[in-house]
């Protein structure tokens, strides 16, 4: 019975650690290194406790066999403190000097215990004599054995008891490396009372078979441990063995009660060959509609073990959404953070992206982490060092100064956005609110590298033409407030230029008026008899007197229009005869130039409420253009008709004409064509801008037609109103 007992133990701690091993092997996280350590260790635990089961129950040769058990703990525990050195090998211990000489003390007292296992081992004897269990006897290795032994052990007990103290609190590394160091406590205690107590005290080896336990309590400790560790997703092992052990206990029921019915009630017979064809042909069907059945089970389970899950599909084509609809780069940062933190189940969630000149945007959830710029660029040789990809705190080195940057700034996972192997920003996720990240989040957050680095570029850009933009905007806005200050610094010297005018105009009248009336005296003989030369010399002076007054009663018109003070007096006149007199008036002049005015004077024209001053100034101002632009020896034809309803005034003339280019600006004030002042550099250019001014006043319209070269045309339309 007792044979059988040591057996079941053997046969369970066999089964529970070649479990073990498989985790490690191919389920769990654990990086390669560890992994052949921690394999290796648990080999030698195997091997450990089936020897000391050998040895117990092998007929002859006690000794050799006795001897040889003592191998594997000594492999078992150098095995161990590997795994637990590798696993801490770069961690920062936080205690100072203190802490960092304490490191290494654990390892030298293995190496201590380590060379005293081996040496008592391959020279002194463990077991002398005998030929059966109850004669062995200890002999002088043992001892020293067992002293290295204990070193040993107390070296991994230390290291790891140093190991639970500087690793962060509240961590599934902390919560994982805690569990291994009470699992190893526990199982060194009961393997050291098992093994070495109660054999001392009983003086055999008869009990010694109890210490199989050792490995099922490591064994279990360390499956503990990675399930708190997080390093393997028990709960999806757990359910998908639930769907298919309900699945197929569904199909076993389900066959079982037909199978029964149809043998018991309808055929009445069993084992018959109709019945197994009829079992077979069920387990067919049962067959095909298993993996409905398993799927029925595979909703109802997700449902109660994966509330929180989500559909990759779904999460891939919210996402798109988002990004695809939101412009504006803060709001997709801040849409994005929200969505995926949400999705994930993440304490917070943000972006940190650089900008154009030194700059950055940082955006996310409520209370996200900020990274400053500095430790960005401190993550960015760190991401390419390691050729990209994503970054988890908890396997980053412990000694390496990111891993310590990740947690003080709460960031859990580091996702580079990466385009054309430069580092465009991270996305920045922090302690999750469930468990841990599974593998899945990690593979989709991979996935979505590459949409949420493109979109960013696009808002990117968006927001730069945002900004020249506004830059351009608020540099249109200062040139236009200084051009509005240059405008009134200009108004105000325009209207001191038309005071000025004003003034100037006024004071000129005068003298030129006594110079009119003494030239006119003199021609006329008051003062004496004037020759024919001293006539013709008295004739131009007194012409361009009058050219004068006519410049300087322009000069006052347009004071007058700047100033608000130009006035259209209208009363009853006669146009053709207002026509006639200035014809007649420019005839002199025009024979000067050898022009000669042709008009015949209508009388079909009826009277007309017009400003006479102001609307003979205007023909003036035609007919004189008409003489000094017309080519010598022509005709200038002057013609005044009524057509539908209007009157129409001309001044046709055969001069140098208007260039095309400039036919548009030609009523502007102070306007000239280019080949007008050369032809004659003296004038104002204020008699058209008048002139057009006076017309518009009396509800007229300007009639003009010019070619270059041939001659121009010049007029206005009044609207024949009744009285």
């Amino acid at each position: 019975m007792l044979m059988l007992f040591e057996l079941l133990f053997l046969g369970f701690t066999n089964i529970v650690t070649l479990l073990v091993v498989m985790v490690a092997l191919f389920a769990s996280s654990i990086p390669g290194k560890l992994r052949a350590s921690l394999v290796m260790t648990v080999v030698s635990l195997v091997m450990w406790q089936n020897f000391v089961y050998i040895s117990n129950q092998v007929i002859g040769n006690f000794l050799f066999w006795n001897n040889f058990v003592f191998l594997w703990p000594t492999l078992a525990v150098f095995s161990f403190f590997v795994f637990t050195f590798q696993l801490n090998a770069h961690n920062n211990w936080g205690g100072g000097r203190f802490f960092k000489i304490m490191e290494w003390v654990p390892a030298i007292l293995l190496g201590v215990g380590f060379l005293i296992q081996i040496i008592s081992l391959v020279l002194g004897g463990i077991f002398i004599t005998g030929t059966d269990l109850a004669s062995l006897q200890r002999g002088s290795g043992y001892a020293t054995y067992i002293i290295g032994l204990v070193i040993s052990l107390i070296a991994v007990l230390g290291y790891l008891l140093l190991s639970v103290i500087n690793t962060r609190k509240k961590t599934h590394q902390h919560w994982a490396i805690r569990i291994v160091y009470y699992t190893v406590l526990i199982a060194v205690l009961y393997g050291l009372v098992t093994n070495v107590v109660v054999p001392l005290l009983t003086k055999g080896q008869q009990y010694a078979s109890l210490g199989i336990l050792t490995v099922d309590i490591f064994a279990v400790g360390f499956a503990i441990s990675i399930i708190k560790g997080k390093l393997l997703d028990v709960k999806l092992y757990a359910v998908r063995t639930v769907v298919y052990i309900l699945s197929l206990g569904t199909l076993a029921a389900v066959y079982g009660v037909i199978a029964f019915i149809v043998s018991q009630f309808i055929l009445g017979y069993a084992n018959s060959p109709v019945q197994i064809a009829i079992n077979i042909s069920l387990a067919l069907i049962l067959a095909f509609i298993f993996q409905p059945i398993k799927r029925f089970f595979d909703k109802v389970t997700n449902r109660i073990f994966y509330r929180d899950d989500y559909s990759s599909s779904v999460f891939f084509a919210e996402l798109n959404q988002i990004l695809a609809t939101t412009n504006d780069l803060r709001s997709l940062l801040v849409r994005t953070s929200q969505f995926v933190s949400d999705t994930l189940k993440s304490e917070q969630a943000s972006f940190f992206i650089y900008h154009k000149d030194s700059h950055h945007v940082s955006a996310g959830t409520v209370k996200h982490a900020t990274l400053p710029t500095l430790d960005a660029r401190r993550l960015d040789d760190y991401v390419n060092e390691r050729e990209f990809g994503i970054v988890i705190t908890d396997q980053v080195k412990d000694s390496n100064t990111v891993r310590r940057l990740l947690i003080s700034h709460r960031i859990n996972v580091l996702l580079p956005l990466i385009h054309n192997k430069i580092v465009l920003g991270y996305f920045l996720l922090g302690d999750p609110r469930r468990s841990s990240y599974t593998r899945r989040d990690m593979r989709i957050l991979e996935t979505i590298a590459d949409e949420l680095t493109i979109a960013i570029q696009n808002a990117l850009s968006i927001q730069e033409v945002k900004d020249l933009n506004a830059n351009l905007e608020q540099r249109i806005d200062s040139a236009t407030r200084e051009l509005r200050a240059s405008n009134a610094q200009l108004q105000k010297l325009d209207e001191a230029k038309d005071e000025f005018i004003s003034m100037a105009s006024h004071q000129l009248r005068t003298p030129l008026t006594s110079i009119k009336g003494y030239i006119s005296m003199l021609m006329d003989g008051d003062v004496g008899k004037v020759s024919k030369e001293q006539q013709h010399l008295l004739q131009e002076v007194f012409i361009s007197s009058e050219r004068m007054v006519r410049l300087i009663g322009d000069f006052l018109n347009v004071s007058r229009l700047q100033t608000g003070k130009f006035i259209i007096d209208k009363h009853p006149s006669d146009l053709a005869k207002i026509v006639a007199q200035e014809v007649e008036s420019l005839e002199p002049n025009a024979s000067a130039h050898g022009l000669k005015f042709t008009y015949k004077k209508p009388k079909n024209i009826p009277e007309m409420n017009l400003d006479e001053n102001k609307i003979q100034q205007v023909i003036m101002n035609f007919c004189d253009n008409a003489i000094y632009y017309s080519k010598e020896n022509s005709k200038i034809n002057v013609t005044l008709a009524i057509v539908n309803h209007y009157v129409e005034f001309t001044v046709k003339d055969t001069g140098i004409g208007v260039p095309e280019a400039e036919q548009a600006q030609l009523f502007d004030k102070f306007f000239r064509a280019t080949n007008a002042r050369k032809q004659r550099p003296d004038g104002t250019g204020v008699g058209l801008f008048l002139a057009k001014k006076v017309i518009d006043a009396h509800d007229g319209e300007i009639l003009f037609e010019s070619k270059e070269g041939k001659g121009s045309t010049f007029g206005f339309r009044l609207p024949i109103k009744k009285r």
